[in-house]
């Protein structure tokens, strides 16, 4: 994908994304009386706004598919000229959920998830730290997540699918990861080819696993049902128009930082938001359509929240990879530059 690829979307295009993020799965008749098209017309755009690799749709385990972990934060200072390739070998690892390059005090941001719990993150971090190109290397423990937004472009077109209500896509502290007794093996081989292509037909998957495809919808379905599956759809920002992403690490008096936290969850751009064990650290990423909504939302909000000390940002240039699944821009984007000299 190109930017020529972005400019060339219209109105419909954001339209149906912004469906296929709210489900990357609806049928394209769905998809169609949400955006108010014809379904030929949706089915079309839409198969080719995934062909053009500006759309990737995965379905993934749930986080706790594997079993009990815990997430770290971590915040990379690269030597001069190596933050790209110190970015490309990070997206590559499978424990690696997320990674994005960023303006400011580091050059890459990742999130890490180790299996097993926290006692096991030495055994894990040795590689990744010995990764040429990698000077700094900055830990912290993701503690709670308030909130993980995956449709964070109703807030363009809520019309679609409804308001944003206060705190709706906030994550329940009260629901369990799903844990490796939801799944067995039939259900693990469709979550399989669903990474690989989140849009696959029923019938199709029960070609490839050898099961019949009433039981592979039955098996999605109930996954589904009990929150055991996430389905991402994956698509740059500047797509729907927004241009300032960006990572606000804001430090909070230690009395108010679940105040805090639900406050900061009320805003729809607000597309991630977790406390942090180091200096009673909220880890709030923005997504805004434009540099003065984004200064705008500084100044007259989060400058105001009481309990607020102060923050750091980071801006996000380019992200690798999400949800644990690559997107299918970054290196498109970036052209030659990873190619040898």
């Amino acid at each position: 994908m190109n930017s020529a690829a972005l400019d060339r979307l219209t109105d419909l295009d954001k339209r149906i994304v912004v469906a296929l993020q709210r489900d990357g799965r609806a049928s394209w008749r769905a998809v169609a009386d949400a955006v108010g098209g014809t379904v030929t017309t949706v089915a079309r755009r839409g198969q080719q706004l995934i062909a053009d690799g500006v759309v990737r749709i995965a379905a993934i385990p749930a986080l706790g598919a594997e079993g009990p972990y815990d997430s770290f934060w971590v915040r990379i200072n690269a030597t001069p000229g190596r933050h790209l390739e110190v970015a490309a070998e990070l997206a590559k690892n499978p424990s690696v959920r997320f990674c994005t390059l960023v303006t400011g005090s580091y050059d890459v941001i990742a999130e890490l998830v180790v299996r097993g719990g926290a006692t096991r993150y030495p055994e894990l971090i040795g590689g990744l730290q010995s990764i040429d190109g990698v000077a700094r290397w900055r830990s912290d423990l993701i503690m709670h997540v308030y909130k993980v937004s995956l449709d964070w472009g109703r807030q363009l077109y809520g019309e679609l699918l409804g308001p944003v209500g206060d705190g709706e896509l906030v994550t329940s502290a009260s629901l369990e990861d799903c844990g490796p007794e939801h799944f067995d093996a039939a259900d693990l081989e469709i979550l399989a080819v669903l990474r690989e292509d989140g849009r696959e037909t029923f019938q199709a998957i029960a070609d490839r696993i050898g099961l019949n495809e009433s039981s592979v919808r039955r098996r999605y379905e109930r996954m589904r049902a009990a929150r055991c599956v996430d389905v991402l759809t994956l698509v740059p920002s500047a797509a729907l128009g927004m241009g300032a992403e960006t990572i606000l690490t804001v430090t909070v008096a230690p009395d108010r930082v679940d105040q805090v936290a639900r406050e900061l969850a009320r805003y729809p751009f607000v597309r991630y938001l977790a406390a942090l064990l180091d200096e009673n650290a909220l880890l709030c990423e923005v997504i805004a359509p434009s540099v003065p909504e984004l200064y705008a939302f500084i100044r007259d909000s989060l400058a105001h929240l009481d309990g607020v000390e102060g923050w750091t940002a980071n801006m996000e240039l380019l992200y690798l990879k999400r949800g644990f699944i690559e997107t299918p821009w970054w290196r498109s984007q970036l052209g030659s530059a990873l190619e040898p000299a």
